[in-house]
């Protein structure tokens, strides 16, 4: 998501502003403290102009069950 956001020349806050998230929460989505739910994911997608999937991409790189255990 962070480099989504990043590419898109938008702070966390400009994000928050957009997807009606906090900026905190913004910051806990991207350090993957939370995991987001489904709609939470489209709200982002739409935030960021984006795909779901390009915000899916970190789950190409990430070790699935360790995901799981978080």
């Amino acid at each position: 998501m962070r480099d989504v956001r990043q590419k898109r020349g938008l702070t966390q806050v400009e994000l928050s502003e957009r997807s009606g998230f906090s900026q905190a929460r913004i910051s806990e989505l991207e350090r993957g403290a939370r995991m987001p739910n489904l709609v939470t994911i489209l709200r982002l997608a739409v935030a960021l102009d984006c795909k779901v999937m390009d915000l899916m991409g970190v789950f190409d790189k990430t070790d699935s069950p360790s995901i799981l255990r978080k």
